[in-house]
């Protein structure tokens, strides 16, 4: 795939070369390597085998003796050359190749935890969404976060439907049956409560005024029902409760909450520390992209950033995820199968599929 234009890869690298301006009192500008507190030869061997890339210099076997001289020995490579440099397909390349590289420079081991890595990742992943990207978090390493690219789908004008109203049928037909026992009901409400966070929001007319996070979840759901919880009598009533809601109330009505914080919580490691609660409590679905979903399905989404560089395979992977969850089975089996197809040619080049076929 190629939907990252030349204006945004322009736009990354002069982010890189001439740095961020802030805003302040005083003139001030931001610099950020794109290698991190690693040398520039020793981040750059993490993603190309630069022994088997052609040297541009003739005393040189390979590209990493050219580098090394001209990095180290001599330091006379323009800052940012990699950028414009064909050998590193960052100028011209697939996105698969661009995007794995920009992942990289934000990785744990690469980036400097003391130095303005975060804003250049903000800047970085505005502009990759321009072009229908962005980079989010798939695992923590040491308490850090590692991220991965994906498809960047804008909730602007979207109406979030939560969990049990986009698998009402399902439900009602008991193709999806769980429950969430007591203690459990209890973990995950005292997680909420911590993350029940005040803040402002402007009203239509202008007015600034203070909200909690819960109270915003309850306005939104009441979208879709009223909330209820059993009392004492075994009595389904109306609850404005947090505590009754989650602790007393549908096992499929907790996992909306779950997703409505998510969506209030985008920017801390909420769906990572939710996660790891329910893999504690031994429920078997997952908090992916602010939606609660099987973990086959989970898997496919967090497996997809891993490197086999068959152009629009990544793509083909999120839309067979999403056509599964929306319930479009059809769909979904003929993404994954063009994801076969696709991987077939990329194991096994010289495959002759007619031939498979009569086998």
């Amino acid at each position: 795939m190629n939907r990252i234009t030349e204006i945004t890869r322009r736009d990354i690298l002069d982010l890189f070369q001439n740095g961020i301006e802030r805003i302040s009192w005083f003139e001030e500008k931001l610099f950020y390597p794109y290698f991190g507190r690693l040398e520039e030869l020793e981040f750059l061997e993490r993603i190309y085998d630069l022994t088997s890339l052609p040297t541009t210099d003739p005393r040189f076997q390979d590209a990493k003796e050219d580098i090394w001289q001209h990095t180290i020995n001599n330091d006379d490579y323009p800052f940012c050359w990699v950028f414009e440099d064909e050998r590193f397909q960052l100028k011209e390349g697939s996105d698969e190749v661009y995007l794995r590289f920009i992942c990289e420079i934000f990785h744990p081991v690469v980036r400097d935890e003391k130095g303005y890595w975060k804003d250049f990742f903000d800047e970085v992943n505005k502009l990759l969404q321009n072009d229908g990207y962005e980079l989010y978090p798939i695992r923590r390493i040491s308490n850090r976060e590692e991220y991965g690219w994906r498809i960047f789908e804008s909730d602007e004008n979207k109406l979030f439907i939560p969990f049990s109203q986009r698998n009402k049928q399902a439900i009602k037909d008991r193709k999806i049956v769980f429950s969430i026992k007591r203690h459990a009901r209890k973990q995950i409400y005292h997680f909420l409560k911590k993350n029940d966070n005040v803040y402002q929001i402007t009203d239509e007319t202008g007015w600034n005024y203070n909200t909690r996070v819960s109270d915003e979840v309850f306005n939104e759901i009441k979208q879709f029902y009223e909330p209820k919880c059993y009392n004492e009598n075994q009595e389904y009533i109306k609850t404005d409760s947090l505590e009754n809601f989650v602790c007393y109330g549908s096992p499929y009505c907790v996992l909306d909450v779950i997703e409505m914080f998510a969506k209030y919580n985008k920017d801390t490691d909420f769906e990572i520390k939710l996660n790891q609660i329910l893999k504690l409590i031994n429920i078997s679905l997952k908090l992916t992209d602010g939606k609660m979903e099987s973990k086959f399905i989970s898997q496919i989404k967090y497996d997809i950033h891993i490197p086999v560089h068959e152009v629009g395979l990544k793509e083909l992977l999120q839309e067979a995820a999403n056509y599964y969850e929306e319930g479009n089975l059809k769909i979904a089996v003929e993404k994954l199968w063009d994801a076969l197809e696709r991987l077939k040619t990329y194991y096994s080049p010289t495959l002759d599929k007619k031939i498979l076929l009569k086998e």
